[in-house]
């Protein structure tokens, strides 16, 4: 049985721009939406438990039929949970294909992300989770643009990069591999490194050497997927970024033992979350 795509719900405008672009990646996948209002109140509101609760499933409710009319081919499930939003959607992380999230848009993304909810979640999340970007009454990302994964050394788990070949299949586009590289410290030029950089002929012909490395069984798994590899020197965040114009999703890997506090992220997927106009996904690798 397929795993269904999970998506947080919160009332908001951007939760249900979020479900919108959740439910077109379920009908891409052929895989079940589920959604999931976690609404037992803070202890400082002022609204009544049993008033909030009505609320809720009301909200849930017109949140399904609306999904349903718009895709009748989704199987759209919900479920209301009388408990925070935290550990409810973590409670769902194992059993989902992936966690969506939405958010304001740009400018707005860094309050979203650290005011508590969407970085806990990212950290303790064992499955990919997107943050979907709402703005002007839409999310950005280029239609039928390529999904873009940042290929980085050392590169961790293929998960990342299998995340992102599985989406464009399921989309019928490309992948676009992207590698950013610098100039090593002097006390990295040892003997099995200079090795390499000779037989390739370059630094550079070395980097693109190992992005084609990294990418060949991902093209043998997936060989109707077009791929573009780009290899480009310079900081990772900034030539990720510049990549990712007109991307219709960008992937970007996270370490899974990293704490969920502070830069648990990696800076890289920190300049992502804040600056990229569409939709991030971030998958947690060993």
């Amino acid at each position: 049985m397929a795993r269904p795509i999970t998506v947080g719900l919160d009332g908001s405008p951007e939760s249900l721009a979020a479900a919108d672009w959740a439910a077109r990646e379920a009908r891409w996948r052929q895989t079940p939406l589920r959604l999931v209002h976690a609404w037992l109140p803070p202890a400082r509101t002022a609204q009544a438990p049993e008033a909030r609760k009505e609320w809720a499933a009301t909200f849930l409710d017109d949140a399904e039929a609306g999904l349903s009319a718009r895709y009748p081919e989704v199987s759209v499930s919900t479920e209301l949970v009388a408990e925070a939003a935290v550990p409810a959607l973590v409670a769902h992380d194992a059993g989902s294909e992936m966690l969506v999230l939405g958010s304001r848009g740009r400018g707005a993304v860094a309050g979203f992300l650290l005011g508590s909810i969407g970085l806990q979640v990212l950290g303790r999340a064992t499955r990919p989770v997107v943050l979907v970007r709402h703005r002007n009454g839409r999310v950005p990302g280029a239609a039928g643009g390529d999904v873009v994964v940042g290929i980085q050394d050392p590169p961790g788990s293929a998960a990342p990069i299998e995340f992102a070949f599985a989406t464009a299949a399921a989309r019928d586009t490309g992948v676009r591999a992207v590698r950013a590289w610098a100039l090593p410290p002097v006390f990295e030029y040892g003997t099995a490194y200079l090795r390499a950089v000779d037989e390739a002929g370059g630094i550079e012909p070395n980097e693109r050497k190992r992005l084609a490395e990294a990418v060949l069984l991902w093209r043998e798994k997936y060989p109707r997927v077009p791929v573009t590899e780009h290899v480009e020197m310079g900081n990772a965040a900034e030539v990720l970024l510049t990549s990712a114009a007109g991307a219709g999703l960008v992937v970007v890997g996270r370490y899974s033992h990293r704490p969920a506090v502070g830069p648990s992220l990696g800076h890289v997927a920190h300049a992502l979350l804040h600056h990229a106009a569409c939709p991030i996904a971030v998958v947690p690798h060993d």
